[in-house]
């Protein structure tokens, strides 16, 4: 399936100079065909390997939780400061205009880590710092969509794996 047609473009938004490229779309037309395409970035070994899928809030969230579903595992959420009841682990993290933080709550199992879009590896970073601060053991790191013009992130010396991904 070619997921990009399916992918909005929206020039100026949030803010001008961004163009945003929207999945929702495609998960309102192909949400089924989506996950199923996410999960096979991943072999039946990795998958083996894991306990838990932690998506990062919000849109993250959507495909973790479909993709947990989808794998018969269970689901964790990455939430923005102030979204979680205590006791939560807290990672602080740069923004092109500001600071932000995400939290989680503790717990102990490995992970797989999923959120909608990497644009510069900000948000990955914190979360994937998050996830171990908070006691889980990441086992792999991917997305739907991978802006990999605005950003070089590895993990492991592997590259972030991607359903979609945009050189420019």
């Amino acid at each position: 399936m070619d997921f990009k047609k399916h992918i909005k473009e929206t020039p100026d938004f949030p803010k001008k100079g961004i163009l945003f490229r929207d999945f929702a779309p495609l998960l309102r037309d192909h949400f089924q065909t989506s996950i199923h395409a996410l999960a096979e970035l991943y072999t039946q070994e990795q998958w083996s390997q894991v306990d838990c899928v932690a998506g990062v809030d919000s849109r993250g969230f959507i495909l973790a939780a479909g993709l947990a579903f989808y794998k018969q595992k269970n689901f964790i959420p990455v939430r923005k400061s102030g979204k979680l009841p205590p006791p939560v682990q807290k990672v602080k993290y740069d923004l092109e205009y500001g600071e932000d933080a995400l939290e989680m709550s503790p717990g102990k199992g490995s992970v797989l880590l999923i959120d909608d879009v990497l644009a510069t590896g900000g948000t990955l970073k914190a979360a994937l710092e998050l996830c171990e601060k908070s006691g889980f053991k990441v086992v792999d790191i991917g997305c739907f969509i991978n802006l990999s013009y605005l950003n070089n992130l590895t993990w492991n010396s592997r590259p972030i794996k991607a359903v979609i991904e945009y050189e420019k």
